[in-house]
C-alpha cells in the first residue's frame, strides 16, 4: 500500500495487494461485500487545504469513485454531503465518518436518483445542511452488461438513463441556482465513452451523452464563472463491476487491456477531482480527464 497519493513507485505493481475475484452480489452492491476491499485513500490520502471552506455534494458516495472523492474533498478542507441507495446505508456510515474524522460536516442523503423529486429535495437538503453549495459532482452510475442486445429489455435501459443521465440532468439544474462565480461542476463519464465494450452499449452510450452534455454546459456557464468538466475513468475497482457490470468470471482479468496491466483503485480517481475542484485548474472548461491506466481515446 502506498505512503500517500504523493509516493513515488511503480505504477504496474501500485495496489498489487488487491487481487479482484470472480464475484456477483445482489443489488446495487456494497463495498463490505467486496471480495477483495476497495483503496478509497482510507489510508492514503494526503489533504492539503486545497479546497478549504468548499461545500461539496457528491451522489453515489458511498462507496467507489464517489466515496474516495469524499474523502479527499474532506481532507482537503470540504464540509461533504452524499447521496446514496437506502440498501447501501452500511457504507455511507463509514465514509460519513471519515469525512467528520478529518474535521469537516459530513451529511447523509439516501435515496434513489431516479425519481425526479428526490433529486430536486436532495440538492435543498444538501444546500440546507451545509449552508450553501459550490462543488456538484454527479457521479452515481448504473452499469449492467448485457451479452444479446435482444435481451435488453426497456426497463434496464430505462433506468440505466434515468440513473446516469437524467439524474444528472435534474440534479444540475436543482442546484445552478444555487451556484456562485468560481463553483465547479463535475461529471463521472467513462472510458466507454471512447471504447464501448458490445455488451455495455446502453451504459456506454449514458456515458458519451454525459461526456457531450458536460462539454455543452460548460460553454453556457463558463462565462457566469462556473466551471464544467468531466472525468473519465477505465476499469475500476468498485462494486459496481461484480453487480452486473462485468461478467462475474471476467472480473480476475478486467484491466488486463491498459497499459498498465490492472484494474485502477478510486484512490486513483480522488486527485483528479479535488484538482478539477480547486483553483488550481481556473482555466480548464469543458475538460474530459482521463484516468483510465492508459487506454488511449481521441
Amino acid at each position: 500500500m502506498s505512503a500517500d497519493q504523493y509516493a513515488f513507485e511503480d505504477p504496474t505493481q501500485k495496489f498489487a495487494d488487491i487481487t479482484p475475484k470472480a464475484q456477483y452480489l445482489e443489488g446495487a452492491g456494497t463495498d463490505e461485500e467486496l471480495s477483495s476491499p476497495a483503496d478509497h485513500g482510507e489510508e492514503t490520502y494526503r489533504g492539503s487545504g486545497r479546497l478549504e471552506g468548499r461545500k461539496a455534494l457528491v451522489t453515489g458516495g458511498d462507496s467507489g469513485i464517489g466515496a474516495a472523492v469524499a474523502i479527499a474533498y474532506a481532507r482537503e478542507g470540504a464540509d461533504v454531503a452524499i447521496s446514496y441507495l437506502p440498501e447501501e446505508e452500511e457504507d455511507a456510515q463509514k465514509i460519513v465518518a471519515l469525512v467528520e474524522a478529518a474535521g469537516r460536516k459530513a451529511v447523509a442523503l439516501p435515496g434513489d436518483i431516479t425519481d425526479r423529486e428526490f433529486c430536486t429535495q436532495l440538492v435543498e437538503k444538501a444546500v440546507s445542511e451545509l449552508g450553501g453549495l459550490d462543488i456538484l459532482v454527479n457521479n452515481a452510475g448504473k452499469q449492467q452488461h448485457v451479452e444479446d442486445f435482444l435481451e435488453l429489455d426497456d426497463e434496464n435501459f430505462d433506468e440505466t438513463y434515468k440513473t446516469n443521465v437524467y439524474a444528472m440532468f435534474w440534479i444540475t439544474k436543482a442546484a445552478l441556482p444555487h451556484l456562485v462565480p468560481g463553483s465547479t461542476i463535475i461529471n463521472t463519464t467513462s472510458i466507454q465513452a471512447y471504447q464501448p465494450a458490445p455488451m455495455l452499449v446502453d451504459y456506454a452510450s449514458t456515458k458519451a451523452a454525459i461526456n457531450t452534455f458536460s462539454k455543452g454546459l460548460a460553454m453556457q456557464l463558463a462565462p457566469k464563472g462556473i466551471r464544467v468538466n468531466a472525468v473519465a475513468p477505465g476499469p475500476i475497482w468498485t462494486p459496481l463491476q461484480p453487480a452486473g457490470g462485468q461478467p462475474s468470471d471476467a472480473i480476475p482479468d478486467v484491466g488486463s487491456q491498459t497499459a498498465l496491466g490492472r484494474w485502477g483503485q478510486p484512490a486513483e480517481l480522488a486527485p483528479a477531482y479535488v484538482f478539477l475542484a480547486s483553483g488550481e485548474s481556473s482555466y480548464v472548461v469543458g475538460e474530459t480527464l482521463h484516468v483510465d491506466g492508459g487506454m488511449p481515446t481521441p
